[in-house]
């Protein structure tokens, strides 16, 4: 295949960096909330357990797949679908993994950077002292009146969104892993940082035991379903990220060792994140199960009660609000490379175009809350609600499925074993079953469980 880049003819500098750029897209605000909170009300260790499974039969071959893809193609996702489809001899259509994962995107994005301008805004806050020995009513009262001011809301979506564009629009070597080489690091050292803290809080043994207590008698088929989900969208996968950074890795660098790398890294932040955050909850008496209240309600609340609470509640929120710029990096990368390879445009104007494009998309997410909050036109759902149930529920997944089927089953066996190193004709077999038929299977089936009851 042709070896031009999709934005310049440059590669990450080395193996460790496409690793942490990966990683950073993976680790994401499902990472410091929402794993903790759904291994915690389905099984605790059972359910990482069974995430670790689905991780390893669903999300690892995917991922090998998608990186498999994009050094094969050295393009965007778009273009590299639609260049291996023609020298296999397959349909053209087969570049509508690359569309799809493009749109899917550019919608995660726009509500993306609502949320994480929240995290911002709570570095201040945090720091302030503003919660020193506040009640819940106070705590409360603060959540609710940002998501009740659009101004507010749109002033921190506007400096997430700056921030963002800024890194992306400076390419990949000037950009992404200058950002890579900062971010990365301080997010792990912030991490450790609040581990001795939530270790020393008095509630890290009855943390540890709602994570990893094996509570079968909370397992169903709704957990397996749930583990499955949770393993495929927090690898970043179906989206064309995993494609296009991949098509950046250089050609000597493994691509298995550097998969189970990067699934390990991001197990480790998510099970890390739950022994920082359940501890600080169950020594104050707080609440596990509110959602999004976890973090901008019930962690606040904890840090507020306990010593030196005001830095480390802001040294969390600056962990999340990095984990969310990693994450939306490597969001606008897919558009951005196809962009610019297709129409000759200036990084820095393509990128600019499609952060307006994504603030702009990301308005309907802040009226959700507020001036919009009781508009629900399609199947019952606001604005957000909908836009997170496409792409999330039904792009991605749909994305994901249609990759492992392609590399399987329409791609010459020499091409895919060029990419991924395979020697032994058992290893073979075993990897066309897991990716072409277990893994499709199982997509399958969280793509039905998601898609069916929406319509």
């Amino acid at each position: 295949m042709s070896e031009s880049n999709p934005s310049d003819d440059i590669r990450w500098s080395s193996r460790w960096l496409f690793v942490l750029a990966a990683a950073g897209s993976a680790v994401g605000l499902g990472n410091i909330w929402k794993f903790p909170y759904v291994a915690g009300e389905n099984g605790g260790g059972a359910f990482v357990l069974i995430y670790l499974v689905c991780v390893g039969l669903v999300g690892a071959p995917i991922m090998m797949a998608e990186i498999a893809l994009g050094r094969e193609g050295r393009s965007s996702p778009i273009t590299t679908m639609t260049k291996l489809a023609a020298s296999a001899g397959r349909n053209s259509q087969w570049s509508i993994i690359g569309w799809m994962g493009v749109i899917a995107g550019v919608m995660i994005l726009s509500f993306y950077a609502v949320i994480a301008g929240w995290a911002l805004k709570y570095i201040g806050v945090l720091a302030s002292d503003e919660f020193k020995n506040a009640g819940a009513e106070v705590v409360e009262s603060t959540f609710n009146g940002l998501l009740a001011s659009p101004v507010e809301m749109i002033l921190w979506q506007t400096v997430f969104m700056v921030g963002t564009i800024w890194i992306v629009a400076r390419g990949v070597s000037k950009g992404l892993e200058k950002a890579i080489r900062w971010f990365m690091p301080l997010l792990f050292v912030m991490l450790i940082v609040l581990l001795g803290y939530s270790l020393r809080s008095g509630g890290f043994e009855q943390g540890w035991q709602f994570m990893f207590d094996f509570k079968w008698e909370d397992v169903g088929p709704g957990t397996w379903i749930m583990a499955l989900g949770q393993a495929f969208f927090t690898l970043s996968l179906g989206m064309g990220t995993m494609m296009v950074y991949g098509s950046y890795v250089p050609s000597e660098a493994k691509i298995g060792s550097t998969v189970a790398t990067i699934v390990a890294l991001d197990t480790v932040v998510a099970i890390s994140a739950g022994l920082v955050i359940f501890p600080l909850v169950f020594v104050n008496n707080l609440d596990v199960a509110q959602g999004p209240g976890l973090m901008f309600v019930t962690m606040p609340l904890a840090f507020s009660q306990l010593p030196f609470g005001s830095i480390f509640g802001s040294v969390f929120f600056l962990l999340v609000s990095f984990a969310a710029i990693t994450s939306a990096i490597s969001l606008t990368e897919p558009a951005i490379s196809y962009l610019v390879e297709n129409y000759n445009s200036k990084r820095w104007r393509v990128a600019v175009g499609l952060g307006f494009l994504c603030w702009l998309l990301g308005l309907g997410t802040v009226f959700s809350f507020n001036i919009w909050a009781d508009l629900k036109p399609v199947f019952g759902l606001n604005f957000f609600d909908l836009v997170d149930q496409i792409s999330s529920n039904i792009l991605l997944p749909l994305g994901g499925l249609l990759i492992a089927i392609f590399i399987a089953w329409r791609l010459p066996r020499k091409t895919v074993l060029g990419q991924i190193e395979i020697e032994s004709e058992r290893i073979w077999t075993l990897w066309k079953v897991v990716t072409g038929i277990v893994a499709p299977a199982s997509v399958l089936v969280v793509f039905l469980n998601t898609f069916v009851p929406f319509f």
